[in-house]
């Protein structure tokens, strides 16, 4: 099966990677954190950010509670792959640093699948201050991830099973739930 991804009727091949990494923010179940300070893995990729820029992502990010908690703030060294950090935490040091470079689009990779209920519920509160303002699709196993989406989409063996908005989804498909993947769209992307 041939997949094709178009921005406002352009097919993503046709732009440069550059451009494309420069437009996109991503928050992923697999975390790029550097064994750096809390503050450094935030602005990575960022050459000019102010204090209270970081401190605005971090506000959004629902992560200020536990920076000011802990005895470094954002100076603390997370360790190798955030090792002195929780799921919940690393994953809203990964949404303050999608905040702070606003990206045009964002890109929710199974974001919430591997948190406790506690961090999940202060993860996607976060998730959906920063997604009304731009473009957002969504990728998990769970119905109930995507459950704000606009356009939900399906997929079960590599086709598209159902499309519909999220109180039309049905929740059973006779294809085991780990093979199924969904897709919600917020909002439709219009210009790059």
């Amino acid at each position: 099966m041939i997949c094709k991804l178009f921005v406002d009727s352009t097919n993503i091949k046709d732009f440069q990677l550059k451009h494309i990494r420069e437009k996109i923010g991503l928050v992923s179940q697999e975390l790029a954190l550097l064994t750096l300070s809390i503050k450094d893995n935030i602005t990575f990729g960022k050459n000019k950010t102010t204090l209270e820029e970081i401190r605005a992502a971090v506000e959004l990010a629902n992560a200020a509670n536990f920076l000011d908690e802990l005895p470094e703030g954002l100076d603390t060294i997370v360790g190798e792959h955030g090792v002195q950090l929780s799921g919940g935490q690393k994953q809203r040091i990964a949404i303050s640093r999608a905040i702070l470079k606003n990206p045009p689009i964002l890109l929710l990779d199974e974001a919430i699948s591997t948190l406790d209920v506690e961090s999940e519920r202060v993860v996607q509160e976060a998730l959906e201050k920063v997604m009304v303002a731009r473009p957002t699709d969504l990728v998990a196993h769970h119905l109930s991830t995507v459950r704000n989406a606009d356009t939900i989409c399906v997929l079960g063996r590599g086709t598209i099973v159902e499309t519909a908005k999220f109180y039309s989804c049905k929740k059973q498909h006779k294809i085991p739930n780990r093979e199924i993947h969904v897709i919600g769209f917020k909002k439709i992307v219009k210009t790059f």
